[in-house]
């Protein structure tokens, strides 16, 4: 089998949610991929559910000692293990409609980010998703209420001629050349709470490289498990990634290679 594409999945607890997110991998239309599961930490119980799940995919397992946020650190892992040039990026908490894979490959292209977004369920429809194990959530999402971003359930074929933008880049659902990444040193690992570091840097800085966005809106679907966030104040994120753009450092210096 021909590997297509390499999906890192960024993992942190939560196995319940891994186990819903493999099982609608299983159900997508394009399976030629490997798996890498990039593990901010060294769970146990994630360890065992890994070891223990059936190989549909090749798949590694990444852990690193659980020292706070270093997300960009795990993710630089995952690239430099990655065994095609193609990269698609979820976290641990989203769950994919059956043709996300195959509309992240089907438009790959090198000097372009793919760029998806992603519904957020309430948690009465994340409960199903992880009781039954279901994935065909549309009839339900405009009965429920505190589903957030409901309007990007709707999966459509056309969107590739319509083009609906993004205006960022969202971690949870992009895809990228590994090629690309490489040439600006990776993830910075200077970014040691969450947000922008996983995205946002990314974007400025293989968009100064001369990469462009195209949106995966209405193409490449995704649904956000509910949970608590525990999102810190990101200024500082913020006050440093200016920094970096008024020094025009589109190479990182702390990233894949120091």
């Amino acid at each position: 089998m021909t590997m297509k594409a390499t999906l890192i999945i960024s993992v942190y607890k939560h196995v319940e949610f891994l186990k819903a997110i493999l099982h609608s991998l299983r159900q997508q239309t394009e399976q030629d991929i490997e798996v890498i599961i990039s593990e901010d930490g060294e769970d146990a119980k994630m360890k065992e559910f890994v070891d223990s799940y059936p190989r549909y995919w090749p798949i590694l397992h990444l852990t690193q000692p659980d020292n706070g946020w270093n997300k960009e650190k795990a993710l630089n892992r995952a690239v430099l293990a990655a065994k095609t040039d193609w990269l698609i990026f979820i976290d641990g908490d989203c769950v994919l409609h059956p043709k996300f894979i195959e509309m992240h490959i089907k438009y790959q292209q090198r000097g372009v980010i793919l760029a998806g977004k992603r519904i957020k369920l309430n948690e009465q429809l994340t409960q199903k998703v992880l009781n039954n194990q279901s994935i065909h959530l549309f009839p339900y999402l405009f009965n429920h209420k505190k589903c957030r971003y409901v309007e990007e359930a709707f999966f459509c074929p056309l969107a590739h001629w319509i083009r609906i933008p993004v205006k960022h880049l969202l971690g949870s659902n992009m895809s990228m050349s590994r090629t690309d990444l490489l040439e600006i040193n990776g993830f910075d690992e200077n970014y040691t709470l969450p947000a922008t570091g996983e995205d946002y840097d990314i974007e400025w800085r293989l968009q100064a490289k001369g990469c462009k966005i195209i949106s995966l809106r209405h193409l490449a679907v995704q649904y956000h498990l509910y949970h608590k966030e525990n999102w810190n104040n990101h200024i500082e994120n913020m006050i440093y990634c200016r920094k970096k753009q008024t020094e025009n450092q589109i190479i990182c210096k702390n990233g894949i290679h120091k």
